[in-house]
């Protein structure tokens, strides 16, 4: 995609600092460059190989991200790697290091990178698999692949959840992208904690719950898939003894199994406005390009009506001026 070269060329970088604590360097990975509202968190703008791949809200305290955000790209005729080094955010231990993430190294941590992160330790012999939020499936790069590979990207996740449903869902996003989406399809995959937090070895926060919503406002016109555009949203349950409520009530978990059920968009903000206490947008508008333009269109009538009316102002004083002069004038006569 053309669109996807230009936020390459605009987010390749020289070795700079900077990248923890705010989403101005990597906004363009948002829809119309505006990050979601009423989820806080420390801002990284993950940076690989110096130019930024994606976006991430993460929580030191939790040692886990709150949502990754990141521009899907069509990864059909790519070969993914077998072996990729995972790698952690080097500035949320040190605001002067390099921003650019780095493997973990084969001796010991340093202690500060341990107390503000995730580290491999945490996962090893833990019932959780390393659930990424950007997966590595839903780009064509191989460099923004190896990128996802983050631990600043994953949360704990059942390993049957992570590779069944949960699976299923990031397959199918992405041949319905591939399919219907014309133009940049923008994704923020987060999670919802558990009113009561739980933890691994008391000190990666665990999930309760995985959202994902993407928004592709151009897409092909089809009527069988017009509940799915320009917004799409899906939530899952991390905990097969979790049910999730819907629009008619709750969903029966009695099977005790992992599932993941979708939903409008407005649907999945109230569930996160319900646990998170405060309001939250996920996408500007709704994802939706006729409020921008109509915005757009506004602020033009607004301009313009300034223009006419100095322009109405100049031609009252010009003519009051020559009015003046002329008077000036035929009294000197």
């Amino acid at each position: 995609m053309i669109y996807l070269h230009f936020v390459g060329l605009a987010v390749l970088l020289t070795v700079c600092f900077g990248d923890v604590g705010d989403f101005s360097p990597c906004k363009s990975f948002f829809y119309q460059s505006t990050p979601p509202v009423g989820i806080n968190g420390t801002p990284i703008c993950q940076r690989y190989k110096n130019m930024f791949r994606f976006a991430t809200l993460y929580d030191r305290q939790r040692r886990s991200p709150w949502f990754s955000a990141y521009i899907f790209s069509d990864a059909t005729n790519e070969k993914a790697k077998t072996k990729v080094s995972w790698m952690y955010e080097p500035q949320l231990a040190n605001g002067s290091a390099d921003g650019n993430m780095i493997p973990f190294p084969n001796a010991t941590m340093e202690q500060n990178v341990v107390e503000n992160q995730a580290v491999q330790q945490d996962y090893k012999n833990s019932s959780f698999s390393r659930g990424h939020l950007n997966p590595s499936q839903h780009h064509r790069d191989q460099q923004d692949r190896d990128a996802t590979f983050t631990l600043t990207n994953i949360v704990p996740q059942r390993a049957e959840f992570n590779n069944g449903p949960w699976n299923v869902l990031e397959d199918t996003v992405k041949k319905r992208l591939i399919k219907y989406c014309k133009g940049p399809a923008y994704i923020i995959t987060g999670i919802i904690p558990y009113k009561t937090e739980r933890w691994i070895k008391n000190r990666v926060a665990i999930p309760e719950y995985l959202w994902s919503a993407y928004c592709c406002p151009d897409y092909s016109s089809n009527e069988s898939i017009s509940n799915k555009f320009p917004t799409f949203a899906a939530i899952g349950c991390n905990d097969n003894q979790t049910t999730i409520e819907m629009d008619n009530g709750t969903v029966s978990n009695s099977q005790k199994v992992y599932n993941v059920k979708p939903i409008p968009l407005d649907k999945l903000e109230e569930h996160l406005i319900e646990r998170f206490g405060t309001e939250v947008r996920l996408f500007k508008n709704q994802c939706s390009t006729a409020v921008d333009e109509a915005a757009s269109n506004s602020s033009l009538v607004v301009i313009i009506g300034i223009i006419v009316i100095t322009a109405i102002i100049i031609i009252v004083v010009v003519s009051v001026i020559a009015f003046k002069k002329k008077k000036a004038d035929y009294h000197v006569v």
